[in-house]
């Protein structure tokens, strides 16, 4: 697994970003729907990353930095075709590594509440974040879990 900083340019990112996107509607209503979409990802204050192997894209991740301490995770992401294979692990450990080379201490996150999400809740709690109360611009919502770590 090679995972690189990402420009967000390739086909292959748009395709894995709209399937992010639509797999969150059965979830929770558009109100309560925080993942970005690929121009809000280009912003100069989030540091997006890609997994490829032998040409092939197995998944995404970014974070966003919400002041000079704190960054947000965004955009976490495998590939159907290549879940169970670590490349979330994998990620998670690069996401962490770079957001504390680049001077943050802390880390956070906002997911969905449903049982559909409880897979990424267990991958985060293995890495170490906690659940938390709303964070940066978020606010209390029944469909949202929101969880952070020090780095």
């Amino acid at each position: 697994m090679q995972i690189k900083r990402d420009d967000l340019s390739g086909p292959e990112i748009a395709a894995l970003l709209e399937a992010h996107l639509a797999d969150f509607a059965p979830h929770s209503p558009p109100e309560s729907r925080h993942a970005l979409d690929l121009s809000a990802l280009r912003h100069p204050d989030i540091f997006f990353y890609s997994v490829w192997e032998a040409g092939e894209l197995l998944g995404c991740g970014a974070f966003k930095r919400l002041d000079a301490t704190h960054a947000e995770l965004k955009s976490m992401r495998t590939d159907a075709q290549h879940l169970r294979r670590g490349v979330a692990r994998a990620l998670l450990t690069h996401l962490i590594d770079e957001a504390r080379a680049a001077g943050f201490e802390r880390l956070s996150l906002e997911t969905g509440s449903a049982a559909h999400f409880d897979p990424a809740h267990r991958l985060y709690a293995a890495f170490g974040f906690e659940t938390c109360g709303p964070f940066g611009d978020y606010v209390e919502d029944p469909y949202s879990v929101f969880m952070t770590r020090r780095l």
